[in-house]
């Protein structure tokens, strides 16, 4: 199914013998699929069906779909109204010969108010039935487009989130083979440890001083940690490769390899070690970023 991205842009536009059409659809992050509809006068029956075909195409997003019509410069046509145009020529008549009148002329007859109309084009209903199917035909070219564009950005993703897997799979194991975690720098810690507690002057007891050295090693062990960075990253890669709307469950791990990234820091008593464990929550937060963007 691949990796698809909830950002996205599509266009789509086609015409008839009068109007021209123009679909735009955007689509940017959401928690869930968020539709939103703006289709010309006339069109607003389309929309059932655009919110039917978006839902089976996509799964979260906020997605924005306008739909634009413009009528085509036409010549207007008009009539003549010659039963107006008869009554003004007879009145026209009575006043022959009249002092100071002139006799009208066709012309300033047919550029009188009413005498010509405009003639309204009625649209033939197999002609709106045709447009509005050549619309939806459109329409679907749009939300197939959407759906290529989002795809296109998620390969993108998809190979980000890779390298980023990758990297902290990479630095999980220069953890687990930091110098701190040998046993001889184990016991040698250990040693300094108890000999600093013998130090303080307080005296302690055998069974104490075992339940304060077994304390100690629990505090200081990060293997249980590395051991659950290692399945979460697993469990990552493999969403990755299945595809299709996995970005909840991304963004679930994210967290998680956050939660033990940072108690790895907090148990670390060595610079190195540190050293790893703050570059691991870098690449951790960058990976959280772009998991944002996966649908």
């Amino acid at each position: 199914m691949g990796v698809h991205s909830m950002t996205g842009f599509a266009r789509a536009e086609g015409r008839d013998g009068t109007v021209d059409w123009i679909w735009e659809a955007k689509s940017v992050n959401g928690r869930g699929l968020d539709l939103r509809c703006r289709l010309a006068t006339g069109l607003e029956a389309l929309e059932p069906e655009l919110r039917k075909a978006a839902t089976a195409r996509f799964k979260r997003g906020n997605i924005s779909i306008n739909l634009r019509l413009a009528r085509q410069t036409v010549t207007p046509q008009v009539r003549v109204n010659r039963e107006l145009l008869d009554n003004l020529i007879a009145l026209a008549g009575e006043y022959r010969g009249a002092e100071g009148i002139e006799r009208p002329g066709l012309d300033g007859l047919l550029a009188l108010r009413g005498v010509i109309e405009p003639v309204d084009e009625v649209e033939d209903g197999g002609d709106c039935a045709a447009r509005d199917k050549a619309i939806a035909a459109s329409m679907a070219e749009l939300l197939d487009e959407l759906s290529a564009a989002r795809a296109a950005e998620g390969a993108s993703l998809s190979e980000i989130v890779g390298a980023q897997l990758a990297a902290m799979e990479d630095l999980s194991q220069r953890a687990g083979e930091s110098a701190a975690l040998r046993p001889e720098a184990a016991k040698a810690r250990l040693e300094a440890q108890v000999a600093a507690l013998l130090e303080a002057g307080a005296p302690l007891a055998e069974e104490r001083l075992a339940q304060e050295l077994a304390m100690l090693a629990v505090k200081t062990d990060i293997r249980e940690e590395l051991d659950r960075l290692g399945t979460h990253i697993a469990a990552a890669k493999a969403l990755v490769s299945e595809g299709g709307a996995i970005g909840r469950k991304l963004d679930f791990l994210a967290q998680e390899l956050n939660r033990e990234a940072n108690t790895l820091c907090a148990k670390s008593n060595d610079a190195q070690l540190s050293d790893i464990g703050l570059e691991l929550k870098a690449v951790i937060d960058q990976f959280r970023e772009q998991v944002q963007n996966i649908e």
